[in-house]
């Protein structure tokens, strides 16, 4: 790997974030500023208030700002990565931010870990089986999961695992009246299995049908036929050229597939209380918290422009092709 084209690749996409991030945050604010609901309003929830009360709210909030103003001050203290004070919280956003992500970033890792090792064997399986029952199962399998939504998932697990099972809590991440600091990680983990179970199912049908059809098409090439004709096994010839030119594409997808991560968290953490990044999300929706919403957008843009990065470099600088043509160059 050269090290200063790493360097001029590296460089290139971090300036391109620093664009990306700008435009989001510009489109983002003006967007929720022209939306119909008023902050202060949504904050004090139908109680009544005096007018100097409402007054020194939005000029403590600076809704009462020219739009200029609010979009000025708020890219200045973006730059001093000061995101403001969360209205539902009461807390610096960047706080808020960190302690939810936190919570869900084990929950993501353990699901996309769990998605791409169980959809990249499932995709490898079918299409070493193709045309037989076991092939149709796994992709009846997962056309059923690609059109049911995450949430739907979620409830039908609850309902079976909780309900009637009663194997697992139905949600949140520590028990009812049990601060966080007293309980094991064990029991922390337990309480996350259906979640993060759930948020698996999802990621694994789009591995699992393009690892089928890339191998699919390996065992059409006549690369693959040479080799059954000089007598190899058929599982020595899928582990030795199926799976190795199907893995780095998979991979690639799998790392592109960090949007539809996010999106899942927002709809898993919902339907089991899990106190993550997407639970906040959807209260800071639902309550106006123009601050900590803005900042989960920004959040949520560098988390997938991460995921792309690693999927660029997983298949500029792991395939040794890229490698020996970007020597060549």
């Amino acid at each position: 790997m050269n090290f200063n084209k790493f360097s001029r690749f590296l460089g290139f996409k971090i300036i391109r974030l620093l664009i990306l991030l700008i435009v989001v945050a510009i489109i983002s604010f003006l967007m929720i500023q022209f939306s119909p609901i008023d902050p202060v309003s949504s904050y004090m929830n139908g109680i009544a208030a005096s007018s100097e009360k409402m007054a020194a709210l939005r000029s403590y909030w600076g809704t009462d700002l020219t739009l200029q103003q609010r979009v000025m001050g708020w890219l200045s203290g973006l730059i001093h990565f000061d995101l403001g004070v969360s209205l539902i919280y009461r807390r610096p956003v960047v706080d808020v931010i960190m302690e939810k992500f936190s919570a869900s970033l084990v929950l993501m890792a353990f699901s996309w870990v769990i998605s791409g090792v169980l959809g990249f064997a499932l995709g490898i399986l079918a299409g070493a089986k193709r045309g037989t029952w076991i092939d149709k199962v796994i992709k009846t399998y997962c056309y059923l999961l690609q059109s049911s939504p995450a949430f739907w998932i979620g409830l039908i697990l609850m309902m079976i695992f909780s309900v009637y099972l009663g194997w697992f809590p139905f949600g949140l991440a520590v028990p009812v009246g049990v601060e966080s600091s007293n309980v094991s990680i064990f029991d922390w983990l337990y309480r996350m299995i259906l979640p993060a179970v759930t948020l698996s199912i999802v990621g694994i049908s789009s591995i699992a049908l393009y690892t089928r059809d890339r191998l699919v098409s390996i065992e059409d090439s006549d690369y693959f036929l040479f080799a059954r004709a000089r007598g190899e096994s058929y599982w020595s010839i899928i582990l030795r050229h199926g799976v190795r030119n199907v893995l780095l594409p998979a991979l690639t997808l799998q790392f592109l597939s960090f949007n539809e991560l996010f999106g899942g968290t927002v709809l898993v953490e919902q339907v089991f209380s899990y106190p993550g990044i997407g639970q906040a999300t959807v209260a800071a929706g639902l309550r106006s918290d123009v601050p900590l919403l803005l900042g989960i957008v920004l959040l949520s843009t560098i988390f997938v422009f991460v995921g792309n990065l690693l999927a660029d470099i997983s298949y500029k600088y792991v395939d040794p092709r890229m490698r020996e043509r970007d020597d060549d160059g």
